[in-house]
């Protein structure tokens, strides 16, 4: 007798009537969007859209030659990448702790949630406090320890700031799914090898570790796009990509060129060159990090 179960529709237009709705939604949010700037990205206009001009790739022939936009690109390779290699590290260490708490592991877990419901601007904004050079807790601190904390005028102190504020803010729904991963660990495989002699960072590193791939690559993705589009409340309310251009990232240039500057047609370009850049790195994860991945 096969297992093998399958749902036949009597109508064949039944199945697309239930995606409809989700298709709608892709198409009103994602595609037409997309679909406008690419279309924009080929245009050039002036700030009230009165005056229309076909280009063809003169905004992309003028990103490459922006040395500020050609910045931007190593702003934010360093930023996804202390973001989504912090965010992840640190979620998986406060994940390991909150499974092996025994007593009252409801509410250590859901404090560990709590974050996540913060919208991206208050957490700029929590933490631009918590670091002000003025009355900041966390920069007197570093005051006493000999640290002249000052993210106004120092680059580094400034792209620190974000980091924090934007792993804070995602840490949370990474510890979720590696709680839930770390749940689905079936015990006996834990009590062999402690039974074998394996202490606690021996059975983590051969048994754990491995068998939480899939959820160590799920959130892999997410993060770096994450990194990518999701931080710009937090550059915004933050730095405002400052100081200088030094936290001046993809996505928050996109809006600067296209809302501040009033380049529509160049910031277009550059969200098409963002997207491409976050499918690319998406494939390429599948495509080759997906292969080390045990399921």
């Amino acid at each position: 007798m096969s297992a093998d179960k399958r749902v036949v529709f009597r109508s064949r237009w039944l199945p697309w009537l239930l995606l409809a709705p989700q298709l709608a939604v892709i198409g009103a949010f994602f595609f037409w969007p997309a679909a406008q700037a690419l279309l924009q990205s080929l245009q050039q206009s002036d700030a009230f859209g009165t005056s229309v001009e076909w280009v063809g790739l003169e905004n992309f022939r003028n990103l490459w030659g922006d040395p500020l936009y050609l910045a931007s690109f190593q702003t934010t390779a360093v930023f996804s990448v202390l973001v989504a290699g912090l965010g992840i590290g640190l979620s998986l260490l406060l994940a390991v702790f909150a499974d092996r708490v025994v007593r009252g592991a409801t509410f250590y877990r859901t404090l560990l949630i709590w974050p996540y419901a913060v919208a991206p601007a208050i957490a700029g904004v929590l933490w631009l406090f918590l670091f002000s050079p003025g009355m900041g807790v966390v920069s007197h601190a570093l005051q006493a320890l000999g640290v002249n904390w000052n993210h106004l005028l120092r680059g580094d102190h400034a792209m620190t700031l974000i980091v924090i504020a934007a792993v804070w803010k995602q840490i949370s729904y990474n510890v979720l799914f590696f709680v839930a991963g770390l749940q689905s660990i079936p015990a006996s495989l834990i009590e062999a090898a402690a039974i074998d002699g394996a202490r606690p960072w021996r059975r983590f590193w051969t048994i754990q570790l491995p068998l939480l791939s899939p959820t160590t690559f799920f959130l892999l993705v997410v993060n770096i796009v994450y990194a990518f589009f999701d931080t710009f409340a937090i550059v915004d309310a933050a730095t405002q990509g400052g100081p200088g251009k030094d936290t001046s990232i993809l996505v928050y240039k996109v809006y600067h060129d296209g809302f501040k500057a009033l380049d529509l047609g160049g910031s277009a370009a550059q969200s098409v060159v963002l997207m491409v850049i976050v499918v690319g790195l998406t494939v390429l994860q599948f495509r080759f990090v997906e292969k080390k991945v045990t399921y």
